[in-house]
């Protein structure tokens, strides 16, 4: 029995994060079981609250939902309180400690191993070469951006159904020969593993909420080959012609040199080749695709999410206009609307320093604005030409097609 000390409402809480796995209260060590049976108040989801024995006699408090905006409050109202907050295996693995981290601040955590170091134990594939695609609160879409021939991925499921779903997934895009196998309860007493089946034969009904999905890619024969690095074919994409071409895309992707959590403003979208290419470099990657016509805004959205980046936000609108409510950009990509009025300047007002700028067009009207923007703020203005080789007869000639005028600056300040 503990101790009983007054709570002083003005200290903060005192806080700290234990890692529980499936295995419960037999699982943890010596100090995560003394700050549990220490708390005053005992902080988790349902299912971690009742792994506790009755030793441990903190008031129970289960998460609201959504959970977020609910921790100042829950923290707030438990002041001067000694708070443990029980998380599944490890807390800053896709777990609550990032967010009471990012919302309270620096807390104190507890791990356990995870899911993923269990899973990996289990089928003998080393950590560090195996990709994790988390489809919790997340839509199945953002696993096929990480769909490659070899490649082993272990993807967090949201719930039982998620199993099934992850098979549809790969028979929709052309992975439906991939190895499949369900771990469920992981660590703990009910643990149990699937047989390997194929995506294409996979037909298990719903099992245990807990689990993880294993995958072994293999592409189908047929299937189009999407590489790691932008240019992707440009039958990869549904367009109606209005559609950054493949070596130019490459090129201007290139050029705007994504890196991990940037954000882009892709104003034109057209069918949002560039956002979505941008967005695949890393999963921190984001971008707003800005987009008049309603019919191919709904197209980049599909595209976005055939892609893998289900996350690409969508705006339709006219630019300039429409990127007033837009968060600052690191870098914008301007692929349609140059001869709007303002739009460069806007455009230009809204980088920061050490942002990025590029814009693309085939017009000589635009490509005089392009002209004049660099004699103004700089950068580098540069034509690029590509041709394909056709049939001319018997022969085989030279097509053209039209040339890009593509100017690219950094704003120094």
């Amino acid at each position: 029995m503990t101790r009983e000390r007054p709570a002083d409402p003005a200290a903060p809480a005192t806080v700290t994060v234990v890692g529980i796995g499936a295995d419960g209260w037999a699982g943890l060590p010596d100090g995560s079981r003394a700050v549990l049976l220490d708390a005053e108040v005992l902080l988790g989801g349902p299912r971690q609250l009742d792994l506790l024995p009755p030793e441990c006699a903190g008031e129970r408090v289960a998460w609201p939902s959504p959970l977020r905006p609910a921790v100042p409050g829950l923290l707030a109202a438990h002041a001067g309180r000694r708070i443990a907050v029980l998380a599944s295996g490890d807390p800053m693995f896709h777990g609550i400690g990032r967010t009471l981290t990012e919302v309270h601040g620096p807390v104190r955590v507890l791990p356990h191993p995870s899911s993923v170091s269990h899973a990996c134990a289990r089928l003998g594939w080393p950590v560090e070469d195996t990709e994790v695609v988390t489809l919790v609160g997340r839509p199945a879409a953002r696993l096929a951006a990480a769909l490659h021939e070899g490649r082993r991925i272990l993807v967090l499921s949201a719930g039982a159904d998620t199993p099934a779903e992850v098979a549809a997934l790969l028979r929709d895009r052309g992975f439906g020969p991939s190895r499949l196998r369900v771990l469920e309860q992981l660590g703990g007493p009910g643990e149990q593993t699937s047989g390997t089946v194929t995506a294409d034969g996979f037909s298990r009904p719903p099992g245990d909420p807990l689990n993880i999905v294993a995958v072994e890619c293999r592409r189908a024969p047929d299937a189009p080959r999407l590489g790691a690095v932008p240019g992707l074919p440009d039958e990869a994409y549904e367009h109606d012609g209005q559609l950054t071409k493949r070596h130019v895309r490459a090129v201007t992707l290139g050029v705007l040199a994504p890196a991990p959590g940037e954000l882009l403003w892709d104003v034109g979208g057209g069918s949002g080749s560039i956002a979505v290419e941008w967005m695949r470099t890393h999963p921190s990657c984001r971008a707003v695709s800005v987009e008049r016509d309603p019919v191919r805004a709904a197209r980049i959205g599909r595209n976005a999410e055939r892609l893998g980046v289900p996350g690409l936000r969508v705006v339709t609108g006219a630019a300039p206009d429409a990127l007033a409510e837009l968060p600052p950009p690191d870098a914008v990509f301007i692929g349609g609307g140059l001869t709007a009025p303002g739009l460069l300047d806007t455009c230009w007002a809204a980088l920061p320093a050490g942002g990025r700028l590029v814009a693309n067009t085939v017009t000589l009207e635009s490509e005089a604005l392009l002209a004049d923007a660099c004699r103004r703020h700089g950068g580098e203005l540069v034509r690029l030409a590509v041709s394909h080789a056709v049939p001319v007869g018997g022969f085989t000639g030279w097509r053209q097609a039209m040339p890009v005028t593509q100017w690219a600056v950094r704003k120094d300040a």
